[in-house]
């Protein structure tokens, strides 16, 4: 039993400092955020309130400048206002928002928030395990390969659960009428807009690559019957 004890205190430790983050989370959101009213985008996200048979879909501003969307632990939608004021200014369409309502929506639908603390938990008791195997065989360099390998492993399943979200947002638009097209002309803006290009290797990246992300809407898009645009 003692010999798994760090294994437990990792998981145990992993779950409070998820716990601490979340409720930090929701105070710097309840702090920095007010509700979206914007009329164009309150017709669509009705439009998808009424797909998933819903009074309506609130979607709050968080007053931050890096263009970004989140779903909250609690199940809030958020966009930053600066992706807000990419709409504003033309850059990004009323559709295209859209579609980052509907991906976070997915977040949700699918329970991410939950999945994530979960992963977090384990990866956290896997680094544990391996930083105790690796420094016995290579002493001053088994803690540095058991974080990056770790990192690995987290950045895989966010590529995952993004390319689920994807997926749920891809079938929300279509079913509200709005369509797949604008989800994919957003991914294709989307590093120009970050200022994202050419930040880190693909298998680091806690989101898949844009060219990943459109060649699976439009596999979505071959099995259902519909033309890639």
């Amino acid at each position: 039993m003692l010999k798994f004890t760090p294994l437990l205190l990792a998981i145990l430790y992993a779950l409070a400092m998820y716990r601490i983050s979340a409720c930090r989370t929701a105070r710097e959101l309840d702090a920095k955020s007010t509700e979206l009213a914007d009329p164009r985008l309150k017709t669509l996200t009705d439009r998808m309130a009424e797909a998933l048979d819903l009074k309506r879909i609130r979607v709050n501003i968080y007053e931050i400048e890096p263009v970004n969307g989140l779903a909250a632990p609690d199940g809030r939608i958020f966009i930053t206002r600066g992706f807000y004021q990419k709409y504003r200014s033309g850059e990004v369409s009323a559709e295209e928002m859209a579609s980052v309502i509907a991906h976070e929506l997915g977040h949700v639908a699918l329970g991410h928030a939950r999945k994530r603390m979960i992963d977090f938990s384990g990866q956290n008791a896997v680094r544990t395990a391996l930083i105790m195997v690796l420094s016995r065989l290579i002493p001053g360099l088994g803690v540095v390969i058991a974080n990056a390998l770790t990192s690995l492993l987290a950045a895989r399943l966010s590529r995952d659960d993004e390319y689920e979200a994807d997926a749920y947002a891809a079938a929300l638009l279509a079913k509200s009428g709005i369509g797949i097209a604008p989800q994919k002309s957003l991914f294709r803006k989307l590093e120009g807009l970050t200022g994202s290009r050419g930040a880190m290797p693909a298998w680091l990246m806690s989101h898949p690559k844009t060219e990943e992300r459109v060649a699976a809407l439009e596999r979505l898009e071959a099995r259902w019957g519909t033309a890639p645009v």
